[in-house]
């Protein structure tokens, strides 16, 4: 229990913070918004798993990969074509040449399923592949860059290469993978209709429990020794390889950790959108996904969380009220973050809201803190 309650939760410190998280999400905002609001909230959650999983490897391991939306939307495409083989059975197919095959591949003239497509017509291979797919793929990119020590703006360079390629590739292969326009009306998972209030509240709730074991697996990979030992390859990397360790190791370890999570969150996305296309994949929605980690703090696994949450409140908001100037609005939110709040959210929390809570609530405000300082 001890061992629990230290490494998962953070302490007495960490698990506030993380009730305080878990409230907002399971209580406020289910009961303060409509279905179509709340639904958004849980499409903003899907790209708070990648935030997380950047804090793990950037901030904490110094590995900036600016390629993310390639291991979110894989997470993504691989539910996504379960879900289509559902709908595509051969009764609801039956008016195209080849009935029992997604629409977009009779489209394009193909007559049988491809071979890629086969694991997919079963829910607990799609679910096991949903991770081990963007983590084989981070495995081999880690190990090819890493054992050969690139790193720093060469291996972000890359991880961008990897993004535009795959991007390009999805667009390219338009009979295999729907091109441009992705993969498209998912209706159902086992016979469950997914585009009902009530499927989405569901899923809404699901996705809100995948991202605290995230953020629990997260605290737990930071308060071990691995955590100390990313910290000092950060700062040091020739003075904990002279020591024995074996930094490349490391290093893949991390970054597949952060794949896995973001494909996790990309097969939430899917499931409550209903579909998956290559904008989600390529360079732009990649620097984005980088951008709700430092607006949140890089160094805070929960202030990834309500940076995301705000990046895309802000877009919403602006883009709704003034879609004129909303792109110039959210530059200049990211301008003043950068200038102002280097360290984020949480930075902001650590340097002012602690002295605002001591003042507000004397004594008992030591007990409320961020997970940044829990964490090291």
């Amino acid at each position: 229990m001890n061992f629990v309650f230290e490494k998962l939760l953070g302490g007495r410190q960490g698990s506030i913070g993380l009730l305080v998280l878990c409230f907002l999400l399971v209580v406020v905002f289910p009961l303060a918004l409509d279905p179509f609001r709340l639904n958004m909230i849980g499409k903003y959650l899907s790209y708070a798993f990648v935030a997380v999983g950047l804090v793990l490897c950037w901030g904490y391991g110094g590995i900036l990969s600016l390629g993310q939306g390639v291991f979110f939307g894989l997470g993504g495409y691989c539910m996504a074509m379960f879900l289509k083989l559902e709908a595509s059975d051969p009764i609801s197919t039956k008016i195209q040449t080849t009935p029992g095959i997604p629409d977009f591949m009779d489209w394009n003239q193909i007559t049988e399923l491809p071979n890629i497509w086969i694991p997919f017509q079963s829910l607990s291979l799609t679910l096991i592949l949903v991770i081990a797919v963007p983590v084989i793929l981070a495995f081999i990119v880690g190990v090819a860059m890493f054992k050969r020590r690139v790193g720093d703006v060469y291996f972000s360079i890359v991880t961008q290469a990897i993004a535009a390629i795959l991007a390009i590739l999805i667009i390219g292969r338009q009979g295999w993978t729907g091109g441009v326009n992705g993969i498209t009306d998912l209706k159902t998972m086992l016979g469950w209709d997914i585009r009902t209030d009530e499927a989405r509240m569901i899923l809404y709730f699901v996705g809100v429990a995948l991202l605290v074991a995230s953020i629990m697996f997260g605290r737990f990979v930071l308060t071990s020794k691995l955590g100390r030992l990313l910290v000092a390859m950060r700062d040091k990397e020739e003075r904990v390889r002279f020591s024995g360790y074996d930094v490349a190791n490391f290093k893949v370890f991390v970054f597949c950790a952060a794949a896995g999570i973001s494909a996790i969150g990309g097969a939430m996305f899917t499931l409550q959108v209903g579909f998956m296309s290559p904008s989600f994949v390529g360079i732009v929605p990649s620097i984005e996904m980088v951008i709700y980690a430092a607006v949140g703090g890089r160094m805070s696994l929960l202030g990834a969380v309500y940076g995301t949450l705000l990046v895309n409140y802000g877009k919403t908001y602006f883009s709704e009220t003034v879609p004129e100037l909303w792109l110039f609005l959210m530059g200049g939110l990211f301008i003043v973050v950068v200038m102002y709040f280097p360290n984020g959210l949480a930075g902001v929390y650590e340097s002012h809201g602690k002295k605002w809570l001591a003042k507000l609530f004397g004594s008992k405000a030591k007990f409320l803190t961020s997970d940044l300082e829990e964490s090291k």
